[in-house]
């Protein structure tokens, strides 16, 4: 499965990307394929590892805020794998041309 997701610390002023670093710390350290964009991140694994990743980053949120706005979206495919790559070369393909990354 995808997943897209985000934490955003609450009350933490307008400027969050010391948190946001600390997130995508976890993130990167954890193994799974990922790819970051500027309002999220994209993961890519199985149900318990994707979640269990996601909930380690809202934990890591939470030990420097008092509240914390998770979202997620999951894309869920059998017959699929390696998409976070392969959904963007499709549509490559389908324009003729490389699109911005």
């Amino acid at each position: 499965m995808l997943a897209e997701f985000s934490v955003v610390p609450i009350g933490k002023g307008t400027s969050i990307s010391d948190q946001i670093a600390d997130v995508l710390r976890v993130v990167d350290e954890s193994g799974i394929p990922y790819k970051i964009n500027p309002m999220g991140t994209v993961i890519e694994g199985e149900w318990d590892k994707v979640f269990n990743l996601i909930k380690k980053c809202h934990e890591k949120v939470m030990k420097t805020s008092d509240r914390a706005l998770t979202t997620i979206t999951i894309d869920d495919r059998k017959d699929r794998e390696n998409r976070i790559e392969a959904k963007v070369e499709s549509v490559e393909k389908k324009l003729g041309k490389k699109l911005k990354k």
